[in-house]
C-alpha cells in the first residue's frame, strides 16, 4: 500500500509541473521505466531515489511524505 500511495503522490506533484514522466526521468537522470514503476507503484525504492525525485520535484523530503498520508 505504501509504494502505491508514493507513486501517487510523485505522479500528482510531476503532472503539476505539466512534465511527461519521459521527460521527468530524464531531468533526475534515472531510467523511465524505472521511474514508470515507481508511479505504478511496483518498486521498492531506495531512500537516495526518494530523495533524487524530490529534489527534481522541487519538494522536500517532509513534503513528499506528508502528501503520501493524505491519500486514501
Amino acid at each position: 500500500m505504501i509504494k502505491k500511495k508514493f507513486g501517487l503522490a510523485v505522479k500528482k506533484y510531476r503532472e503539476q509541473l505539466g512534465l511527461s514522466q519521459e521527460k521527468f526521468a530524464l531531468s533526475i537522470s534515472m531510467d523511465r521505466t524505472y521511474y514508470a514503476s515507481v508511479e505504478s507503484g511496483k518498486r521498492n525504492i531506495s531512500l537516495q531515489n526518494i530523495e533524487k525525485i524530490a529534489n527534481g520535484l522541487n519538494i522536500s523530503l517532509s513534503q513528499l511524505f506528508e502528501t503520501i498520508d493524505t491519500i486514501l
